[in-house]
C-alpha cells in the first residue's frame, strides 16, 4: 500500500495561477491527492478577485405594465381664467315684472287743425235706428228659418214650436212681436193637433196660452177668454197648494199641467191666417 504524501506549500504555490481562482486548482487536481485538494478548497472558499471597471450602460429596457392608480392628489391652486366661451342658447321668458314708476310728463303737442262742423247728433240717431233694425231683422230671419223647418196648420191658424227656452212672459212677448199669440187650444181638434206636433218633435212639454195670473184659480186663455167650453187637465191638476203655479204647460200626451211661470222651456205660437 502506498503512503499518503503531504502537499508542500511550494507545490500549492506552483498550482495557483495569476488570479488564484479555484477553477485553476481544479484543472490540476491530478497532481495532488484528494485530501490536499479539500484542504486547499476550504482555504480559498472565500477568496475573490479585484473588482473590474464599471461597464457601459446597457440598452434601455421595454416599458413595464401600467401600475395601479394612486391615491387622489392634493387639490391644486386655482388656475388662470380661460378665454370667454361661446354665447349659450336664449333662456325661457321670465315672469312679468312689477309695474314701473310713472314717468315724467311729456312735452305738450302742437296745436291741431281746426275741425269741420258736424251734425253728429243726427247721424248718431240714424246709426242707432239702423242697429235696432238690423237686430230685428236677424231675429226675424232666425224665426223664419225655424218656421221653414216645420209648422202645423188648420183652416184658420198656423202653429209653430219655438225651440228657444224662455219663461212664460218672454214667450208671450216673442209671439206677439211676430204677430201671433201663445197657442190657445180651445177645442179637442186643436189640442190633438198640438199634442201630436209636440210628441213628433221629440219634446216632453211646452208652454201654451193659459194662465191664472189675474185671479188665483180662475184660468183664462191669453186673449182673456175663460175656459168654459174646453180644457184637458192632467188627472189631479190644476193643483197649486202654495199659489206659485200660475202658468200652464202642455205635455206630449196632450194633457195640461199648471207650473211656475219663471221656468224656461220651448213654447208654441199661433198665427191667424189672412183671409184672401
Amino acid at each position: 500500500m502506498a503512503t499518503r504524501r503531504e502537499t508542500t506549500p511550494a507545490e500549492l504555490g506552483g498550482l495557483e495561477g495569476s488570479s488564484g481562482h479555484i477553477p485553476r486548482l481544479w484543472r490540476y487536481s491530478k497532481k495532488v491527492d484528494s485530501h490536499s485538494f479539500l484542504l486547499l478548497n476550504r482555504e480559498h472558499e472565500h477568496d475573490h478577485g479585484d473588482d473590474g471597471e464599471k461597464g457601459d450602460p446597457g440598452e434601455e429596457g421595454k416599458l413595464g405594465k401600467v401600475g395601479r392608480m394612486g391615491p387622489k392628489g392634493v387639490k391644486g391652486e386655482l388656475g388662470d381664467a380661460g378665454d370667454q366661451g361661446n354665447i349659450g342658447k336664449t333662456g325661457p321668458i321670465g315672469k312679468k315684472g312689477d309695474k314701473g314708476e310713472k314717468g315724467l310728463p311729456g312735452i305738450p303737442g302742437g296745436k291741431g287743425k281746426a275741425g269741420t262742423v258736424c251734425d253728429c247728433g243726427r247721424y248718431r240717431k240714424v246709426v242707432g235706428q239702423l242697429d235696432i233694425s238690423v237686430a230685428r231683422l236677424k231675429a226675424s230671419m232666425k224665426f223664419v228659418k225655424n218656421v221653414i223647418a216645420g209648422i202645423r196648420e188648420t183652416e184658420e191658424k198656423f202653429y209653430y214650436i219655438v225651440q228657444e227656452e224662455k219663461n212664460y212672459r218672454e214667450s208671450l212677448t216673442h209671439c206677439r212681436i211676430r204677430g201671433g199669440m201663445l197657442a190657445m187650444p180651445k177645442d179637442e181638434a186643436a189640442n190633438t193637433l198640438l199634442a201630436d206636433y209636440v210628441a213628433k218633435s221629440g219634446f216632453f212639454r211646452v208652454f201654451i196660452g193659459v194662465n191664472d195670473l189675474e185671479r188665483e184659480g180662475q184660468y183664462v186663455f191669453t186673449d182673456n177668454t175663460p175656459l168654459r167650453n174646453y180644457s184637458n187637465w192632467k188627472e189631479g191638476e190644476p193643483s197649486d197648494p202654495y199659489g206659485h203655479e200660475d202658468c200652464v204647460e202642455m205635455l206630449s200626451s196632450g194633457r195640461w199641467n199648471d207650473t211656475e211661470c219663471h221656468l224656461t222651456m220651448y213654447f208654441v205660437c199661433e198665427f191667424i191666417k189672412k183671409k184672401k
